[in-house]
């Protein structure tokens, strides 16, 4: 019940589902007056959702900030990398296809190149609300294949269909294979905050190294302050989806 009443919210919390109800609302007014005021309502919303200044700052406030390699131990146990990048309902299924936020999954397998961990667990059955042929787990398992990491250093978890079962399965894991005692969580920048929460209380207490980041640096230059930029309206969405998440999640205990 929790994993649809999930996907309900995330339709509620779209900025471009208020947009247009801010429109319908301004279409169906019978005053002159009231039509305005919804429209102007609906211009402002859009000014902000389309700032890519303020998107920006927001984002730099919540996502987690970048961990240097010099910070993390010589040789960690495991990286656990969280799944939600890839497209496991795309056809034909004779590949693998990468959405946003594929760097979670070249940052675990630069940290497994590197040196810095001994394994990677993969974290992630599929967060759609039908079942599908693979599950993400398997076909990043694929992808860290190809890029020189043995099945010997895999550990694929393809029950988990979101964040807090991310957290349980994982230890289930730990447990059951001793000397997975030093673990590095691999995750986007902004969903750091609410992995690193669900792990801490399922008993684990994982290094964090985000991945994924959706903010950049600040600039000084007029397009980064008065260039309205859809990509800001689709970081504001993410992070008012993650903001939500979070809050949910500690709503319902999971922090």
């Amino acid at each position: 019940m929790f994993f649809l009443l999930s996907k309900i919210l995330d339709l509620v919390l779209l900025p471009t589902v208020w947009l247009f109800g801010l429109l319908i609302a301004a279409l169906v007014a019978r005053q002159p007056r009231r039509k305005r005021q919804w429209l102007w309502a609906a211009f402002g919303l859009l000014l902000v959702l389309t700032s890519p200044a303020l998107s920006n700052e927001a984002m730099l406030a919540w996502e987690r900030p970048a961990v240097p390699l010099a910070a993390l131990p010589r040789h960690a146990d495991a990286a656990v990398l969280l799944t939600g990048i890839s497209q496991v309902d795309k056809s034909p299924h004779d590949r693998v296809y990468l959405g946003p936020g594929a760097d979670r999954l070249t940052s675990a397998l630069w940290l497994y190149r590197a040196g810095r961990v001994r394994r990677i667990i993969i974290s992630g059955g599929s967060g759609a609300v039908l079942g599908k042929a693979h599950t993400e787990a398997s076909e990043l398992a694929t992808l860290l294949r190809l890029g020189g990491v043995p099945n010997s250093a895999i550990i694929e978890e393809e029950r988990s269909r979101n964040t807090h079962e991310n957290a349980l399965f994982t230890k289930q894991i730990v447990a059951a294979h001793p000397g997975l005692d030093t673990l590095v969580l691999v995750t986007s920048a902004f969903h750091e905050r609410r992995a690193l929460g669900c792990f801490q209380k399922a008993g684990l207490r994982p290094l964090i190294f985000p991945a994924g980041f959706r903010s950049s640096d600040r600039s000084v230059t007029p397009d980064y302050w008065l260039v309205p930029s859809p990509t800001a309206l689709e970081n504001w969405s993410l992070l008012i989806h993650e903001m939500a998440g979070w809050l949910t999640y500690k709503v319902m205990g999971y922090l």
